[in-house]
């Protein structure tokens, strides 16, 4: 099932790190879409990101089982989804 993407909204990574989606952005050579994420823990290497929608919202394996790459938790007001 692929999920829909909430600007602002707050998504946990299968690795168990959340992030809060900022916005989107366009390649300037591919006009690939890009998702601008930040980090919502202290990260050294960076704090922005920008990954493929594609990959963003894509299942991968993960002991045998299809899951998320990243999962919508709430938004940036702090409510959750359980």
């Amino acid at each position: 099932m692929v999920q829909e993407l909430k600007i602002g909204g707050i998504y946990k990574h299968y690795k168990g790190k959340t992030y809060r989606v900022i916005d989107l952005a366009r390649h300037s050579e591919t006009l690939e879409w890009l998702v601008v994420y930040e980090c919502l823990y202290d990260n050294p290497e960076a704090k922005i990101w920008v990954r493929p929608m594609g990959m963003f919202l894509e299942n991968i394996t993960l002991e045998g089982r299809e899951t998320p790459r990243f999962t919508y938790i709430g938004d940036q007001k702090g409510s959750q989804r359980l």
